[in-house]
């Protein structure tokens, strides 16, 4: 059955026992008149929650008519928050930079933050719409495919790539052996298109020596997982890739969140600073399929 958006928006608002938290929601996912009439039950519209104001919330979601309403009611567009990204300072590099005037003595976007976002729409553009329920990559800057290979110390597999991917069988555990790898501008990325096998911590740690590597899977039951792995060290896990950043990360993750919000994919590519020219890296066929030698790739 359809599901009836003002019936489940009213529900969830409903089950909440704080009106900020109400007007949090509705930023994201009500009407500006809802939006209006939360923001006059509570002392503070630009009251914080999980570090960041509704304005902040409908900034984020691109509810630009939301962030018109919290500003009628008194919000403050660039009240410092999320590591230095105000709302004002994050609709800056949305599809809508003028939404807020902007005061005198409040900079605007610096060079490494507007290249980003040039880059995101090209990147975006690029990759198109991506979603391979159970992939598993790893976007690893600095490297090639004959690298990726000799730090993985891979077979190179010569298959007919049809039959190949013909013969696989997702449910066998010979099958997590296989990994495509393609060179792609900034990098490598390695893929399994059946199985999580690139961001295990085994593939990951010897792919990042001496550089930087992103690994997802594309989990279809608890969603998309993300690691980082800097020159052998674990420094990021269980991550969420396009979702929405925690209070906490550095300023560059902020606005990567914000450019790449639902495309895991190309936030993974990305972060590693990986300029794919188009999608064949991920969707395939791979520069080389790679036979990995049995070890145990998660301790």
């Amino acid at each position: 059955m359809p599901v009836d958006a003002a019936a489940w928006f009213s529900e969830r608002v409903a089950s909440m026992d704080d009106d900020v938290e109400r007007l949090h929601a509705a930023a994201e996912d009500g009407s500006p008149e809802e939006v209006a009439e939360l923001a006059g039950l509570v002392v503070d519209v630009d009251e914080e929650y999980d570090g960041c104001t509704a304005l902040w919330v409908a900034v984020y979601e691109g509810r630009h008519d939301n962030a018109r309403a919290l500003v009628a009611a008194g919000a403050d567009p660039w009240r410092p928050m999320m590591s230095g990204w105000s709302p004002g300072r994050l609709s800056l590099a949305g599809p809508e930079p003028d939404l807020f005037d902007r005061p005198a003595g409040v900079s605007g976007l610096r060079d490494e933050e507007a290249a980003a976002v040039a880059e995101a729409r090209r990147l975006t553009a690029a990759l198109g719409e991506l979603y391979y329920p159970g992939m598993g990559l790893a976007c690893v800057a600095g490297i090639g495919t004959a690298e990726a290979a000799r730090r993985l110390e891979a077979t190179v597999e010569a298959v007919d790539p049809e039959e190949f991917l013909d013969e696989i069988d997702p449910f066998d555990a010979a099958c997590m052996a296989f990994v495509g790898v393609t060179d792609v501008p900034g990098g490598c990325v390695v893929t399994q298109p059946w199985g999580y096998m690139p961001m295990t911590p085994g593939v990951t740690r010897r792919l990042s020596a001496g550089t930087v590597c992103y690994g997802l899977n594309v989990n279809p039951k608890s969603g998309d997982q993300g690691s980082i792995v800097r020159d052998g060290e674990i420094v990021g896990w269980d991550l969420h890739p396009g979702g929405r950043p925690w209070e906490d990360d550095e300023p560059m993750e902020v606005l990567l969140s914000y450019l790449y919000r639902c495309n895991a994919v190309a936030y993974s590519c990305a972060y590693a600073g990986l300029r794919l020219t188009d999608a064949r890296a991920i969707t395939g066929p791979p520069d080389a399929w790679l036979r990995l030698p049995e070890r145990d790739y998660w301790h």
